[in-house]
């Protein structure tokens, strides 16, 4: 039986007992029950919940996104640091060939495909320190959104199973998110692509299968080819764009059919903004 304790959260402590244990447990026993009539082993489930405990680190992040906290100036600062755009004009340059491969096979234009390889892990440089189940599983157990975070973490188990990672691979952003593209599980599971041919669709280690999976996400959410995706305002406003002001600025951006599918990646205009200014700036 556990003694009553605090972990912090949010800034704030909260008492973790027995009972709160107990409420645990049951939580993964039903997730593991799901699992199984899913098709996950049982030695699968046992081996990813042994001494697994919530992360508190995961709930404070959830309630902090800055997507939702910062404004356009001090969200592009971040996301679009002064050091960023060589970088990805240097990475454009070193892999312009795999790129101009995958985006003549999948309609999605290279430059995107690279913006946000380089936004999601910095161009495969930081994939994250987080362990996904453990994360998957505390966003699964803390209510907010716990049904699409059970999936996840259902979806987790099953790349397990199948071999496609180990757990020690498994490691990514604080909300389960994976690899050098950043996937969740699902998408890991609709997405990913072998494209270097070896057998594996790894976005861990394989750039070709990175940037293809990249591309393949884009092109199954219904990316327009030879389209564009967010420019400057000029006036007047070119046809079929929309108008954009983000919050805090006095800047103003012409958005297409594209930036939305962009936003099928993370559905944050900033977010999309930053892939789309950054792959303006590429070439």
């Amino acid at each position: 039986m556990l003694t009553r304790r605090s972990l912090l959260v949010a800034g704030l402590s909260f008492p973790v007992t027995a009972r709160a244990a107990a409420a645990w447990r049951v939580f993964l026993v039903g997730v593991a029950r799901d699992a199984r009539g899913q098709g996950v082993p049982d030695r699968v489930i046992h081996a990813a919940f042994q001494s697994l405990a919530p992360d508190p680190r995961v709930i404070a992040r959830d309630q902090a996104q800055p997507e939702f906290v910062l404004t356009w100036p001090e969200y592009r600062a971040r996301m679009l640091p002064a050091s960023r755009i060589p970088a990805a004009q240097r990475a454009w340059r070193q892999s312009r060939s795999v790129l101009t491969t995958v985006a003549a096979v999948y309609g999605v234009d290279p430059r995107v495909i690279l913006a946000i390889w380089g936004i999601e892990s910095n161009f495969g440089t930081n994939r994250g320190k987080f362990k996904v189940i453990r994360s998957l599983a505390t966003l699964a157990y803390d209510g907010r959104r716990s049904a699409y975070f059970r999936g996840e973490l259902i979806a987790a188990l099953k790349i397990l199973a199948a071999g496609y990672a180990t757990r020690s691979m498994m490691v990514g952003g604080w909300a389960g998110a994976m690899g050098q593209p950043q996937f969740m599980p699902s998408v890991y599971l609709q997405s990913a692509v072998d494209f270097d041919g070896d057998g594996k669709r790894d976005i861990w280690h394989s750039q070709p299968d990175t940037l293809a999976s990249i591309a393949h996400y884009l092109a199954q959410r219904g990316w327009q080819k030879n389209q564009p995706w967010v420019a400057p305002m000029v006036v007047p406003a070119a046809p079929g764009a929309r108008l954009l002001q983000p919050k805090g600025s006095d800047e103003t951006y012409q958005i297409y059919p594209n930036f939305d599918v962009i936003k099928r990646y993370n559905p944050s205009d900033y977010y999309a903004l930053a892939v789309g200014l950054l792959a303006n700036a590429i070439s």
